[in-house]
């Protein structure tokens, strides 16, 4: 949905949370789930979708008239769409992802053409004046960056996607961000290593020459230009599990210069003092589909484990904090004895609110299907409704008065 109110913003939310591989699946979900969603949130106007495309959907959109088809429908049904999520690469649902969902990662052929077949496709589905951004992996699951020069072929890689963005800007007319999305347990993991990749890595002597000559501009033109479309994707969740504030993420990233296309609102689980009781009521969050990264904080120290199971099995302090990567519903502060990180997420919506230029909002609840079933209650239709009217609630909350 469009917020005319809040500088030009997006809001939407992420259809990660709908299974669905295939073009048809996909074309099914936005026509049943979608919708719903539209009719619950933006009735009468026209609603901006998060789509989620898997590899299999990107392919068969390669061909021009199932393209057309599939911008009709959107059209047909009060639907554009401005942002996509280009991180899981194939099955999402309903089998065990765990780790694989970063591969194929940046060390891979497949994921630069999977990425280049979901900007071919977004710069068709952009309306005109609207940005585009797409969000992907950080780089890789952080045990395969030890590879020698990892780095170097990461940095490569993603050089070659900005240079086919910066071709569409010339040709389309349509822009289109890249942004990496920092998660627990991969390459980039924090705000901190973020910057450190762009500065180091990104931003060398050496990526900019590289980017001159495949995008064929000027030496001068191209930290510009790798700037304007390759940028961070600010999961507040992932933020938060790392107990770092996502306010101070997006301005630690705006101080390095870079930039954020789109912000990922999330909440995960927190537990401020664990007790024996706790830690066993938690097990009911370990599925077996999904990494729930989780950090423990004992007396200023982190201890980051790879998943909820390896953290309840090492029995560290239970009365330390625990943050778990396990999205909840955004509008939940309490789910029972647990919290949310909901406390962190609304002083950076309250920033954005009064920002010039607000980045992509996308809620991000992908979880819903695996979330114990108290807590999910009502179809998820009506949950992404209330979630989508929470944020604005409170985005409409940090403004100013109107004038009398």
């Amino acid at each position: 949905m469009h917020l005319s109110t809040l500088n030009d913003a997006e809001l939407t939310y992420c259809t990660n949370v709908h299974p669905g591989e295939s073009l048809v699946e996909v074309r099914a979900l936005v026509r049943d789930h979608v919708s719903a969603v539209k009719r619950g949130v933006s009735p009468s106007a026209p609603f901006g979708v998060g789509r989620r495309l898997a590899s299999a959907a990107a392919e068969a959109l390669q061909a021009p008239e199932e393209l057309a088809s599939f911008r009709a429908e959107l059209a047909e049904l009060g639907l554009y769409c401005f942002t996509l999520n280009g991180f899981p690469y194939g099955a999402f649902h309903g089998t065990r992802v765990k780790e694989s969902v970063y591969l194929p990662d940046w060390l891979s052929a497949e994921r630069v053409r999977y990425t280049q077949h979901l900007a071919s496709t977004l710069a068709e589905l952009l309306p005109q004046g609207v940005s585009g951004s797409i969000s992907t992996v950080p780089g890789c699951f952080k045990p395969n960056a030890q590879a020698p020069h990892a780095e170097r072929a990461m940095a490569f890689a993603l050089i070659d996607v900005v240079a086919m963005l910066a071709d569409i800007a010339r040709s389309k007319g349509r822009h289109i961000a890249l942004a990496l999305e920092p998660e627990p347990e991969c390459f980039l993991e924090t705000t901190d290593e973020a910057v450190r990749f762009f500065e180091q890595r990104l931003l060398s002597r050496e990526a900019l020459a590289r980017l001159s000559e495949v995008a064929d501009i000027e030496p001068q033109q191209a930290e510009a230009l790798l700037r304007r479309h390759l940028g961070v994707c600010l999961d507040t969740c992932h933020a938060s599990v790392e107990f770092e504030s996502p306010l101070d993420a997006y301005r630690k990233l705006g101080a390095a210069g870079i930039s954020v296309p789109k912000v990922q609102l999330s909440a995960g689980l927190r537990l401020p003092r664990a007790t024996p009781e706790m830690l066993q009521l938690l097990h009911a969050f370990a599925d077996g589909v999904y990494l729930h990264q989780t950090v423990v904080r004992s007396d200023g120290q982190l201890l980051r484990f790879l998943d909820l199971p390896d953290a309840l099995a090492s029995a560290p302090r239970v009365d330390a904090e625990w943050r778990v990567h396990f999205h909840v519903p955004i509008f939940l502060r309490e789910l029972g004895v647990f919290e949310s990180t909901q406390d962190d997420l609304v002083p950076l919506l309250a920033a954005l609110a009064k920002e010039p230029s607000c980045p992509h909002l996308e809620v991000e609840t992908y979880t819903w299907n695996v979330l114990p079933e108290h807590f999910r209650d009502v179809p998820v239709e009506q949950a992404i409704a209330r979630e989508l009217r929470y944020v604005l609630d409170t985005l409409q909350a940090s403004l100013p008065p109107p004038r009398s």
